[in-house]
């Protein structure tokens, strides 16, 4: 029994010492990490924590020990998020397409988006969608783009085949809108704004663009049926929706409403002369059937300011004041404007022609005084 216990001491003893050999040989010393991967790493660290200006110092060193794809991604990446846009694009565009990752590659395009450089966008953005061909905002700027470009054509080509994959896209959906609109496809552009409303899209651009497409195609009720709630989703604060509300309320009757959506227009618009221009121009033409003549006098005035040389205007003018208005003397002084522009047209039409004949007999036969004016004869 004895000797027994001895022996199994005996091996327990050996054991041990093997086992202690054996540990002794599994112990690995730590390896060392490069610098070039510590810098990375120090700088995505950074990066999380939204420090992208430390970040940058990093990833400047990593890209100064390699030039790696890698290492331009990460740096490009630094650099957009600072907003410095040409540096993000100098680094990516010479990354092969096959490194670049979805979001680097739509960073390369956004960078050159966000510079202005239009043909750059638009060049890259159709590469992006080679790889990526469902990347549906991606694909609506890429419409709008060619559109700006005046090539609405293609990027109708462009979002109908998005279309036939994915009628569901609100983005894309709104582009192909424009660019039917751009391309006057009005009655195809008014039937996608009317799909957006259906997919809930009910923005001020949605509803102000359809009032334009229904206003194009003369469906004046359905025009003042989007523009009335686009013009309240901008606060009654865009002025060409006001002005084209104005517009069509007096084209459809409701002139009080028109003239106040006018007046708006008015206050929003100066001294925007283009837009004053048809503004003043259609005041004077509610008032003027609204019976309120000297009022329409005003506008037509007004009208001259921006548009001087309106021949019609004068001749509106003159007769609204001959007819309706107890002034001959200014009766008078404007049919005398209108005969001065109207004999320098070279080649005036059967109408021109005709108020240039009334405007001479009036003249002639009217005794104009300051008093409501009377024929002589």
């Amino acid at each position: 029994m004895y000797k027994k216990i001895m022996f199994i001491l005996a091996l327990l003893t050996v054991s041990t010492a093997r086992g202690e050999v054996a540990s002794k040989k599994k112990v690995v010393e730590p390896v060392a990490v490069d610098s070039l991967t510590m810098l990375l790493q120090t700088g995505d660290s950074l990066m999380q924590q939204y420090n992208t200006f430390e970040a940058l110092e990093y990833y400047q060193q990593a890209f100064a020990m390699k030039d790696t794809a890698e290492v331009r991604i990460k740096l490009a990446d630094c650099y957009y998020k600072r907003a410095n846009y040409r540096q993000a694009a100098d680094l990516l565009k010479n990354v092969p397409a096959s490194d670049l990752t979805h979001e680097s590659f739509r960073q390369l395009c956004y960078s050159y988006q966000k510079q202005g450089d239009n043909d750059s966008y638009i060049y890259w953005t159709s590469n992006l969608l080679s790889r990526y061909p469902m990347d549906g905002e991606m694909m609506a700027g890429l419409i709008v783009a060619v559109v700006r470009e005046d090539q609405a054509w293609k990027g109708i080509g462009y979002g109908e085949d998005y279309f036939k994959k994915d009628s569901t896209n609100i983005l894309v959906n709104r582009a192909l809108a424009d660019a039917y609109f751009m391309d006057r496809q009005f009655d195809k552009s008014v039937m996608m704004y009317e799909r957006l409303l259906q997919q809930g899209d009910s923005t001020f651009n949605t509803l102000y663009s359809a009032g334009m497409c229904y206003s194009r195609l003369d469906s004046l009720e359905l025009a003042y049926k989007y523009f009335v709630p686009a013009f309240l989703l901008s606060g009654m604060q865009h002025a060409g929706c006001a002005y084209r509300l104005g517009v069509v309320c007096v084209d459809t009757g409701r002139l009080d409403e028109g003239l106040g959506y006018l007046d708006l227009a008015t206050q929003l618009l100066l001294p925007d002369t283009t837009t004053m221009r048809a503004i003043t121009l259609s005041q004077g033409e509610a008032y003027y059937w609204m019976r309120q003549y000297d009022k329409a006098v005003e506008a037509w005035k007004k009208h001259l300011e921006y548009n001087p040389t309106s021949i019609a205007t004068y001749y509106n003018i003159a007769s609204a004041t001959y007819y309706y208005l107890p002034d001959g003397k200014q009766a008078k002084t404007y049919f005398e404007k209108f005969l001065e522009l109207a004999r320098k047209e070279d080649s005036p039409n059967a109408q021109l022609t005709e108020m240039i004949k009334k405007a001479e007999e009036l003249l002639r036969t009217t005794n104009f005084s300051d008093s409501k004016p009377k024929r002589t004869r």
